[in-house]
């Protein structure tokens, strides 16, 4: 792997991670459309914890607020406290159904479901679905925050997320969605979904670093990995920041235009 491709994949990581595009699909596919050969799981680690820092440092004082509440365990605590701790323990929990999932399907979703052609009607179907989502949240005549999502919708939002592991569907994407249809306002479909993203990247990394102790270290580019880190944690945090104030202006309309025009894309050039 060259610097440039390290740079490249950094930046395609950063964005598609928390834009509603699909970072699987892009992964995927822009390595085999420049015949780059699939890059390496210690690369693959390094672009996760890249992503991870961005969402860590973007939501540092909210994620160090649900931090605080989680483990206190004091009686006599304020109103704020609770709803944090309640949030926390939401988040806490909504690893369970992609935890699930991982574990006793990830050899066949990787073996069966990487092919162009499925990750580009992927992207195209839940792209529309996402539009539908978007129409009906702003046909409601009240809509939740953070503070209200219940445990129903909780676990409605986890079990989409577990639905993320098939490539060109989208953790953020397919979340949002959820969401967005759980009658969440956009701006606490798309927080909560970068705030479940903390827990599932976490693990996604770890999972990968196990892989890669277990299979031996091989020959490993220290400056290399950084540079994917490096452009991973930058472009994933500038993401987040101009994602949200897309959506506060506009709509998630942008982001099905563009998931539709590249699934019909990987389907004319793969």
């Amino acid at each position: 792997m060259t610097f440039l491709q390290s740079i490249v994949l950094g930046i395609i990581q950063g964005l598609t991670e928390f834009l509603p595009v699909s970072s699987s699909a892009h992964l995927i596919f822009l390595p085999r459309f420049f015949s780059w050969g699939e890059h390496d799981i210690a690369f693959d680690i390094m672009l996760h914890f890249g992503t991870l820092f961005a969402v860590v440092f973007y939501f540092r004082k909210k994620l160090w607020k649900l931090f605080l509440a989680f483990f206190n365990y004091q009686k006599d605590i304020s109103v704020e406290v609770k709803s944090d701790k309640r949030l926390a323990w939401l988040i806490v929990f909504s690893i369970i159904p992609a935890g699930l999932v991982g574990f006793f399907f990830s050899d066949l979703i990787e073996n069966t479901f990487r092919s162009s052609v499925f990750m580009a009607f992927n992207l195209i179907f839940w792209g529309v679905v996402l539009f539908l989502a978007d129409r009906f949240s702003k046909r409601q005549k009240s809509l939740k925050t953070l503070e209200n999502i219940s445990w129903k919708n909780n676990f409605f939002i986890a079990c989409a997320q577990a639905l993320a592991l098939i490539p060109g569907t989208s953790r953020s994407g397919i979340t949002m969605t959820a969401g967005l249809f759980s009658k969440l306002d956009k701006n606490s479909a798309a927080e909560y979904s970068f705030l479940m993203s903390v827990p599932i990247i976490f693990l996604a990394g770890a999972d990968s670093l196990y892989k890669l102790v277990k299979n031996g270290l091989g020959d490993l580019n220290i400056a290399i990995l950084f540079t994917g880190f490096l452009f991973s944690m930058i472009s994933g945090f500038l993401a987040i920041s101009l994602f949200l104030q897309i959506i506060r202006k506009w709509s998630f309309t942008p982001f099905v235009v563009y998931r539709i025009l590249i699934g019909l894309l990987i389907l004319f050039l793969l």
